[in-house]
């Protein structure tokens, strides 16, 4: 070793004593009736002069922090960045903080009871997960006590398996047959007492999962459309193992087609330690000969094969629709659509004016002509009953008129009233209150000027409410113009 090495090595060993047995878990749990100690990690031996001031205290519950001491307990030892315990007790549990100048580490540490009907304590097991035939390795050593071992026994399941004075291992190939609680024990005096340290491991041995059944991705039986004269890409994919192989079959009876290549397998190694593998087949210019044929593509590995298979078969001849006929298509399919809704909301406005034209048309007469004297026998033979509000208009001769009418109306159903507001009328109390049964639309009012002309929006109104009357040809439309007196 040259003097260059030198310091590298002294750096070497300075690290791994101190990274090895120094205590950097912010929270500890422990067994009680066993050595135990607390280490700064950070100390390094230009802190272990003793002019720099080191301290330990401890905290539980609603306690303040106390300083520790020699005095504070014979079961604990202080050795500037390290506190030891000859034994661990339960009443230890607590808060510890050590403090050196401006540096300062802090734990929690919990103290548990042993469990007196076993050799190690389940709460304190470490547990190891082996695949069979995989190596197997327990090493019992601990490098803080090691100069005070005076002896190490390792257990399987509380029984003896191996005793040595240095460090007892177990290194093989694993068997199911070693599952199962492995516990080192370390025997060790200090100031003329025995104690022991306990460590113990929880080894389960599973299955060889490192090789998996290959399976091909996707379905068996693949039919791809194609067109003749063009290229198509068959890409296989699979999951397997590292020596498991992919490949492709198809007829060849004239020899080999040049026209279709296997192109270069891929392989990606996946998260679980697995392959995911994928391999194309490419065939150009694609003839008769290459529709209703299997391309089988395999996977094989010492555990089986899996297959699956791609079939050609030609594309339906289906024309694409031009872009410009699809435009014109859309378009005339929209102005279809406005022409319907504006059609409808014509209709809607000018309901009245299609209606009374469409009876114009059609020359229809709902009307009924049976002559009486009898008041009521002329309401019963009348389709409408047309009722002008005028005050002047209510004397007791029209009552039973107006009564016999609603009657007609609201009880029997045999007519339809249509009332008509002459004049504005402030009191209605002189009105039948079944008048307030009638509906709105069948109310209609006189405008005075504005209501003279036939063309006026209340004689169209009242039309469209009368039955329709088929007018007699040649016959002067003036002659049929009901007349209402102003008087």
């Amino acid at each position: 070793m040259n003097c260059r090495e030198l310091p590298l090595t002294l750096w070497v060993l300075i690290f791994v004593s101190t990274a090895e047995s120094c205590t950097s878990r912010p929270h500890i749990t422990v067994v009680e009736g066993e050595p135990f100690y607390l280490k700064y990690c950070s100390c390094s031996p230009a802190h272990e002069i003793e002019t720099i001031t080191k301290s330990w205290y401890k905290s539980s519950g609603s306690q303040e922090r106390v300083e520790l001491n020699p005095r504070s307990s014979s079961r604990i030892a202080l050795h500037g960045c390290v506190l030891e315990f000859w034994p661990v007790e339960l009443n230890d549990t607590g808060s510890y903080s050590f403090q050196m100048e401006n540096y300062t580490q802090k734990w929690k540490l919990n103290v548990i009871r042993r469990n007196k009907h076993s050799c190690f304590t389940e709460r304190q097991v470490t547990s190891k997960t082996v695949e069979v035939k995989k190596s197997l390795q327990i090493t019992c050593e601990n490098s803080y006590y090691q100069t005070l071992v005076n002896s190490t026994s390792l257990y399987k399941n509380c029984k003896k398996l191996l005793e040595n004075n240095n460090n007892p291992t177990i290194k093989k190939n694993a068997e199911l047959e070693d599952q199962g609680y492995y516990s080192c024990v370390h025997f060790l005096h200090h100031n003329g007492k025995l104690f022991n340290i306990t460590k113990t491991f929880n080894i389960t041995v599973v299955e060889d999962h490192s090789n998996i059944v290959p399976v091909l991705l996707g379905p068996k039986l693949n039919h791809v459309a194609v067109e003749l004269g063009k290229d198509v890409r068959l890409n296989c994919s699979a999951l397997l193992n590292e020596e498991d192989v992919v490949y492709w079959m198809f007829g060849e009876e004239n020899g080999s087609d040049p026209n279709i290549h296997e192109e270069k397998e891929i392989r990606i190694m996946t998260s679980e330690g697995k392959w995911h593998a994928s391999k194309v087949l490419r065939i150009e210019n694609i003839g008769e000969n290459n529709l209703n044929v299997l391309y089988n593509c395999t996977v094989a590995s010492t555990g089986g094969t899996d297959t699956k298979s791609f079939i050609l078969v030609r594309k339906a001849d289906m024309a694409d629709i031009p872009g410009h006929v699809f435009t014109r298509g859309m378009i005339i399919a929209v102005l279809i659509l406005v022409a319907v809704v504006c059609l409808v909301t014509v209709c809607v406005i000018y309901r009245v004016d299609l209606v009374l034209f469409y009876r114009h048309l059609m020359r229809r007469d709902e009307t009924l002509t049976a002559v009486v004297d009898e008041i009521h026998s002329l309401i019963e033979k009348s389709r409408r009953l047309i009722i002008v509000l005028s005050k002047s208009y209510m004397s007791n001769e029209v009552r039973y008129e107006l009564e016999s009418g609603l009657h007609e109306a609201l009880v029997e159903r045999k007519i339809k009233i249509i009332l008509i507001e002459f004049t504005p009328v402030t009191d209605f109390t002189f009105l039948p209150q079944s008048l307030k049964l009638l509906k709105s639309h069948r109310v209609l009012k006189w405008k005075a000027d504005k209501s003279l002309s036939y063309n006026s929006r209340f004689w169209k109104n009242l039309l469209y409410l009368m039955p329709a009357k088929t007018a007699k040809p040649g016959r002067d439309e003036s002659e049929v113009l009901p007349v209402l007196s102003e008087s």
